[in-house]
This record gives C-alpha cells, sequence and structure tokens, in this order.
C-alpha cells in the first residue's frame, strides 16, 4: 500500500470511529455561537455595508440577527473571525 493509501484509510476509519460515537484520534473544531447583529453593531456596520463585506444578502444577515437561521459552516467560521479581528479580516478582503 502506498503512503497517500494508508492515510487515507486511517482518516476514513477516524471517520467512522467518530460517527459511531467512539472517540477517534481525529480533532473536532466547533466555531463559538455567535450574536452577528452584536458583531455587526460593535464594527459600527450598516446591514447594507456589512452583508456586502461578507457577501450575503441582506435578506440572509436580517434572518441570522432576529434569529430565524444560524449561520453555519464558513460563515460561522468567518464570523467568529470577525468578531475577534474585524481590522485584520476586512483588511485581509480588502474593504
Amino acid at each position: 500500500m502506498s503512503k497517500v493509501y494508508k492515510t487515507i484509510k486511517q482518516g476514513l476509519e477516524e471517520a467512522v470511529d467518530y460517527s459511531n460515537g467512539r472517540r477517534a484520534k481525529a480533532r473536532v473544531f466547533k466555531p463559538s455561537d455567535i450574536d452577528v447583529k452584536e458583531i455587526r453593531q460593535k464594527i459600527g456596520m450598516s446591514q447594507t455595508n456589512f452583508a456586502a463585506s461578507m457577501g450575503i444578502s441582506v435578506a440572509t444577515l436580517r434572518h441570522w440577527e432576529q434569529g430565524d437561521r444560524y449561520p453555519q459552516g464558513l460563515a460561522l467560521v468567518l464570523l467568529n473571525l470577525v468578531a475577534k479581528e474585524p481590522r485584520t479580516v476586512f483588511e485581509i478582503l480588502g474593504k
């Protein structure tokens, strides 16, 4: 077996173990829960500007702020970064 195959096989075995409730060696990262409205207000941006800067629609932002929906995946990761280092994130994004 090649080294690549062994690595992939190990990763798949760990994923199966984790999904079956067995403690796996893999590290699981869960972004912190956030208050999107609080983040936006803290950095002093309007809903329109914040949504445009994040690449989302104003409607999506409003749903998040009203609690109808919750950001997930990469959006949640990015919002956590904005909450901690807004200047750095927007500098990187060129905003």
